[in-house]
Order: C-alpha cells, then structure tokens, then sequence
C-alpha cells in the first residue's frame, strides 16, 4: 500500500472501530498477490471508505467524475489509485483503466450494480463487471456489506456510529466464453456475480436476487 492510501485505511479503521459495531469476515479469503476483481453491493457513500479499511490489500477503485472536480479532491482520490467514471454512460476509457491496473496485477474494486441502492437492496447487476472478468480472465472476491445505510447526515465517513458488517467471500472465476459473448451471456454472468454477493447478504438485502440459489462453499462465516 502506498502512504495516502495505509492512512486512509487506518484512518478509516479509527473511525469505524471507535464509533460504530464494525465488523469483517473472511479476510483470508483474499488473495494477497495477482490480478483481482472485488465485487460488492452499493447501498451507501461510505462503502468506498469501509471497503479501504475491511480488505487487506490496496484496492483501486473507479468514483464518479464530478468528485475530481474539486482540485483538492482530485489529489487525494489520485493519491490512493482512484480513477474519475463518467455516469452519463458507457466510459470505455475507465473500463480500460481498470483492464490495465488489472493486468498489472493489481485489486480493482468494482459496484456491479453501477450505482447506489436508493432501497438498500440489490439491484440488478449490470455487464461491465462481468466484461472485464471475462476480458482479463482475473479470480472474482465477492463481498457484502450492511449497515453502512444508516451512517447518518454529513458525517457518515468521519464518525459512522452504525452496526457495520462486511462479509468477505471465496473467490471464484467466470466460465470461459469462445468468441464475443452477447448481450445475453454477459447478463448472465453478471447475474452469477450479483448471486454470490447476494449469497453473502441476509435476506432482506437481497433485493432482485431474493430467490437467487445459495452457494455453500461462498460462505466467509468460518473463516477469520
């Protein structure tokens, strides 16, 4: 981990230890070397900054362009491997930046549902992440999280005060596809994604995936 982004995880490890009930499962379930795609559901602003301080590795990470508007802020998110994605649509630019950082063998931290959950629950995945799965050929590392909902008002970062429960599952990779996949496959596979993580999650948060099919071997609960 480079300094700006070991303070920031261990800033975030003060706030989250001292003023919320922060839990993290399945931290061996992480691969410490080697390309990696960490997938994760989305239901509030902190999550980026949960995921920093509960994974044990640096993690890079796409956050909507108009953060890097501010210059400060376009420093820091820089400094601990942040890369500007546009939501007006498709940003084939990001996605190759996430290839390459892949490629280089390092994390990338993806949403696979492209936003944040209004409802807390999940939403449908989307094909990006899947894409970039199959493109690089790169293990998956489902994780879960719950409680970062009810962080409340202008300081959910700084002093969380939530039940915070970050579930961390095996990793596992997509299927091989000949030729270009249609729409329909990567949809699919998105949805195999979007299952295990729901698979992590208690049923309430599972949202479009509710009646998804668990898989036993997915589950961190034993594993520190």
């Amino acid at each position: 981990m480079n300094i700006p982004y070991r303070f920031s995880a261990v800033l975030g490890h003060i706030c989250f230890t001292l003023f919320g009930d922060w839990q993290v499962s399945g931290k061996l379930c992480v691969p410490p070397l080697g390309p990696l795609i960490v997938v994760s559901n989305h239901i509030s602003n902190a999550d980026p900054p949960v995921l920093i301080s509960s994974i044990p590795r640096q993690l890079a990470f796409l956050a909507k362009d108009d953060l890097f508007n501010n210059p400060m802020l376009n420093m820091f998110f820089k400094s601990i491997g942040a890369h500007p994605l546009s939501r007006s649509g498709p940003d084939v630019g990001a996605m190759r930046w996430a290839s390459r950082m892949i490629n280089k063998d390092h994390a990338v931290l993806l949403f696979p549902e492209g936003t944040r959950s209004i409802t807390g629950t999940l939403r449908r995945g989307l094909p990006g992440s899947a894409y970039l799965a199959l493109q690089t050929q790169a293990p998956i590392l489902p994780v879960a999280i719950t409680g970062t909902e009810r962080i409340p008002g202008f300081w959910r970062v700084a002093f969380p005060m939530a039940n915070i429960r970050v579930k961390i599952g095996r990793p596992f990779t997509l299927p091989q596809i000949d030729g270009r996949p249609s729409k329909a496959i990567l949809q699919s596979l998105s949805d195999m994604i979007m299952m295990r993580i729901a698979d992590l999650l208690p049923p309430d948060y599972r949202g479009y995936y509710a009646s998804s099919l668990t898989f036993p071997s997915n589950d961190a609960d034993a594993t520190p």
